[in-house]
């Protein structure tokens, strides 16, 4: 991983405790590219939804079910 904004994602706090994080599409690819980001997620064995102009990212490899 090469792109200081993509590392600064997966050093915060909630994502080094497992937690959730959300970032803005364009402020990902402003800074890097959604492109990157899910190569990232991918290589980590996290997942990441895209809603509306959102990435949430679930900063561990537990099972994703959505509700509703």
């Amino acid at each position: 991983m090469s792109n200081s904004f993509i590392e600064d994602i997966f050093n915060s706090q909630q994502a080094r405790n497992g937690g959730i994080v959300r970032r803005s599409l364009a402020w990902v690819e402003r800074f890097a590219s959604v492109f990157a980001l899910k190569a990232e997620v991918q290589r980590r064995g996290f997942h990441m939804v895209i809603s509306g102009d959102q990435a949430v990212i679930f900063c561990n490899d537990g099972d994703i079910a959505i509700a509703c």
